[in-house]
């Protein structure tokens, strides 16, 4: 028994010793750029408490955003998805970060600080017109609206905002993808049933109104994930006040744009 059990321990110490001899020729894991991203030195102090809300490696990880790509970040307001897509699609991409007015208000302008601050200079702030975002023909790679797709469907004229022909959007959005391109949509879940019609008092929608819509309009549903699932949702109340601020059910998911 003495004796097998010395002849296993040498065994295991040998293949140890092997696997630490020829340990810098076994292929490294490749570097995943969605996770760098989030952990770029410099990013601040409230970006990285809202990591933990919005989960942004993940999110971007599943719609496959490679760098060189030129990405559109629709209503971004204070860029914090488009400073990490900029780490994303590197030198050789660009990122579009637009607002209209209201978002730009919303945000008191600190798109402006971050691109400064980060150096980002593969971002481009636009301020646009909804009914005409000026995005040209085939031009994109990838479309990102992120907790924004509700406010396609909000009017609040005495607030600055005023209605918004959402399926005029989608035109725009699915026209300026080149085929193939990809749509990321993450937004506040709504109760079954209920259409659009929470996004005007709890800045929710429904998530089977939204893939039908993005579908209607030549995007073809490619996958979702439940990673920013919050069962415990009953989903009746307001999406960006507490109770339910950083704590709502929120889908996500992938589109491509099909045909030509």
């Amino acid at each position: 028994m003495f004796l097998f059990g010395t002849k296993i321990h040498g065994v295991v110490a040998f293949l140890a010793l092997s696997l630490a001899s020829h340990g810098a020729s076994l292929p490294a894991r490749a570097a995943d750029i969605y996770s760098d991203a989030v952990q770029h030195a410099g990013r601040s102090a409230d970006d990285l408490k809202r990591d933990a809300t919005d989960l942004p490696a993940d999110t971007l990880r599943l719609a496959g955003i490679k760098p060189g790509m030129k990405v559109a970040d629709v209503l971004a307001s204070d860029g914090y998805y488009s400073e990490l897509l900029s780490y994303i699609v590197g030198p050789k991409g660009h990122v579009l970060l637009l607002n209209n007015e209201a978002y730009d208000k919303f945000s008191n302008n600190a798109w402006k600080e971050r691109l400064d601050a980060h150096h980002l200079a593969n971002v481009e702030h636009r301020t646009v017109d909804m009914a005409r975002m000026g995005l040209g023909n085939g031009a994109l790679d990838a479309v990102v609206l992120v907790k924004v797709y509700h406010d396609l469907y909000w009017a609040a004229p005495d607030d600055g905002w005023p209605k918004i022909d959402a399926g005029g959007v989608l035109d725009q959005i699915a026209r300026a993808l080149k085929p193939g391109g990809i749509v990321l949509l993450v937004d506040h879940s709504a109760k079954a049933g209920t259409g659009s019609a929470a996004a005007q008092d709890l800045h929710r929608i429904d998530e089977a109104f939204a893939r039908s819509d993005f579908e209607s309009h030549g995007l073809k549903f490619v996958t979702q994930s439940d990673v920013l699932r919050k069962p415990d949702d009953a989903r009746d109340l307001i999406s960006y006040k507490p109770p339910m601020l950083g704590k709502t059910d929120r889908f996500v998911y992938v589109f491509r744009k099909t045909g030509a």
